[in-house]
């Protein structure tokens, strides 16, 4: 029952997801010809709202996004601002930037709008810059939310949720109590309780007086606590490693500069401790291309496209991965790849590019298996060994591969990263760069087309997640090209070691410490009195240590989603039980829950890819599907409080 005072609605979490609820909201008001009811609109989170969490402003400038200025966006613009209520705040990120830039923002520090006229938009900013732009576009909204519209920020955690009547009673952590309409949890990133393994290193520090660092924001922790000059541990070569690693380097004062060969030499500053990095490819992520787009301007997809993939649903299918659409989209990578080697190295064919080039397009139009032995059929007639693309291959560069001791490892882990340097420069040049752009531009294909049931099962968890997944975010998903510049300086420096792939951690209680060692490098590995997880808190809505998420699965507000494996055993996926778009959460018992939805993370169980931001000018459906979700939700909300029949009564007595 909506009381007399008018609607309220809560948003539990004030970041990125929240704040595009919030704006949904807000543009759906204004949108609206005709008398409306009071709306109050209470956003809930201890940290700023806008940044929140992750995107805080004070944390480290060094910590930069693994995606150009010009990419993000929490606002419809461009072409998806047409197929929905217009932004009040018509602002992506790149156009924030550029305002910023001219001095147009008011409250930046000097440094801020430096950095704004610097990254350019192509360049890859803070992530406190980024807060900023959130921070931004969070006030505009609040300061001319519409007649009527009442923003309250509570600075405060949420502990419960439970059902009154026809409302929501939400706790919040100073023992307020808010009485509301709608709820939306767009919660993102939530503690996690630590894996069987990491549980066992973390107790173990604890007996020996180690440290052990788990899972965790980087902007979180001290780095202050590990010392100068001794050996760390960390473990995971993705986007979060290249926090730790800048962080421990230039950060303490080291610098970079142009060893005059075109490479970066480091010059320490002494108050650094030696790295000793693991992950189970025992290499890091590959760089971004240096290009002026998110996609390449010479990329584009022939095979996977959602013509093509869609027609699976329309024929009343449900495609798995391997088989449907993997095969497409492999077909569209060797394309990228070798016409792109055709174009900067015509002579590395075996017979002339041209004629090689229809060869291929002819094998890679058979439909059904057969194009595979026409493809090696082309690639025996037309292409050196040494020039063939095994896409699969470059999940495990070193698969196979072993080594005498650590410093045969360092000396291959080196020539991997002045490799992947160069190719990154090289840009729209480079043949590999080209085909990881055609595999990013169709997982965002896939991303739209597999969300809501659009693969099977055992297609979903053994496939795409299992193997597909960790292939295209080494790939694709990398950091800027500097970092890997940088990390290829620290090597030299003897600053950064490797473990090797498949790496194994222990804890030695005979000497103390942890040790690192892998199998495919003859020696028997380090030791150290430091542990850093260079990664975020697991995504898993069953281990999250929220003590919301813990009520809500314990009282049955909501449940996870259960797929079914191939063997017929269900599976706990990542996050929630929820309907169809708008996304309302199943309870225990298996009842839509009215008035309440999801956003963002804990969609892992019907969308891929949920951590991505909302790409500017995407159409909503597709790269910009968050800000879909978030307008659905903002739709379904309004529409359900326009239609109270508690309003309707009130309307007609007035």
């Amino acid at each position: 029952m909506i009381s007399m005072e008018g609607a309220e609605v809560a948003v539990i979490g004030g970041g990125p997801r929240g704040t595009s609820v919030l704006e949904r909201l807000i543009a759906h008001r204004k949108a609206f010809v005709g008398p409306q009811e009071p709306l109050t609109i209470h956003v809930v989170d201890p940290f700023d709202p806008g940044p929140g969490h992750v995107w805080r402003t004070d944390q480290s400038r060094l910590f930069l996004m693994n995606t150009p200025s010009l990419f993000p966006t929490v606002v419809p613009v461009g072409g998806a601002a047409a197929e929905v209520p217009a932004s009040p705040v018509p602002f992506d990120f790149e156009s924030w930037r550029t305002l910023a830039a001219a001095g147009g923002v008011e409250g930046l520090t000097p440094e801020e709008r430096a950095e704004a006229a610097r990254v350019g938009n192509a360049g890859f900013p803070s992530r406190a810059l980024y807060g900023r732009y959130l921070a931004w576009v969070y006030a505009a909204l609040t300061a001319d939310p519409g007649e009527g519209v009442t923003v309250i920020h509570h600075r405060r955690e949420a502990l419960s949720l439970r059902r009154a009547g026809a409302r929501w009673e939400l706790e919040l952590d100073g023992g307020e109590v808010l009485g509301v309409d709608g709820v939306v949890l767009a919660l993102g990133h939530l503690p996690a309780r630590l894996n069987p393994e990491q549980g066992v290193l973390q107790d173990g520090a604890a007996r020996f007086g180690l440290q052990y660092w788990p899972p965790a924001v980087p902007g979180d922790l001290d780095w202050k606590r590990l010392p100068a000059g001794k050996s760390v541990l960390v473990r995971g070569l993705g986007l979060n490693f290249f926090d730790v690693m800048i962080q421990l380097t230039e950060g303490r004062g080291g610098r970079f500069a142009d060893d005059g060969t075109g490479r970066l030499a480091y010059t320490p500053s002494g108050r650094e401790p030696v790295l000793i990095a693991a992950s189970r490819r025992g290499v890091p992520y590959r760089a971004k291309a240096a290009i002026t787009s998110y996609i390449p301007r010479s990329v584009s997809l022939s095979y996977c496209t959602v013509d093509t993939l869609g027609a699976f649903a329309e024929a009343g299918i449900q495609p798995g991965f391997d088989h449907d659409v993997w095969p497409l989209l492999h077909r569209d990578v060797l394309a990228a790849y070798y016409r792109t080697l055709a174009r900067v190295r015509p002579d590395a064919f075996l017979r002339p590019a041209d004629a090689a080039l229809d060869e291929l397009r002819t094998a890679l139009d058979i439909a059904g298996p057969g194009w595979l032995p026409a493809l090696q059929e082309f690639l025996d007639r037309n292409v050196p060994a040494k020039l063939q693309l095994n896409v699969e291959a470059l999940a495990q560069p070193f698969a196979g591969r072993r080594f005498a001791d650590s410093a045969a490892l360092t000396e291959a882990v080196l020539e991997y990263l002045d490799e992947d340097a160069a190719s990154s420069a090289r840009g729209e040049d480079d043949p590999l760069k080209m085909a990881i752009g055609a595999m990013n531009a169709g997982r965002t294909v896939i991303k739209q087309v597999v969300a809501d049931g659009g693969l099977t099962d055992s297609g979903w968890y053994a496939e795409l997640r299992g193997w597909f997944e960790p292939l295209v975010e080494g790939l694709a998903s990398g950091p800027p090209p500097l970092r890997i510049a940088q990390l290829a300086a620290l090597v030299r420096a003897d600053l950064v070691r490797f473990v090797g792939p498949n790496p194994l951690f222990a804890l030695d209680p005979d000497d103390g410490v942890f040790r690192a060692s892998s199998p495919w490098v003859g020696d028997p590995g380090f030791t150290a009195g430091y542990l850093v997880e260079a990664m975020m808190p697991a995504n898993q809505v069953s281990t999250s240590l929220s003590v919301l998420m813990r009520q809500m699965l314990e009282e049955g507000v909501v449940r996870p989603r259960l797929r079914m494996a191939e063997d017929g055993v269900p599976v706990v996926s990542a996050g929630l039980d929820v309907t169809l778009p708008p996304y309302r959460p199943l309870s225990g018992t298996g009842e839509t829950q009215p008035g309440l939805y999801v956003c963002g993370l804990q969609l892992a169980s019907v969308q891929w890819g949920t951590a991505i931001a909302a790409e500017s000018g995407a159409s909503l459906n597709a790269g910009a599907r968050t800000l879909q979700d978030a307008d659905a939700i903002a739709e379904a909300l309004i529409a359900s409080i326009r239609d109270s029949p508690d309003l309707q009564t009130a309307d007609s007595r007035a």
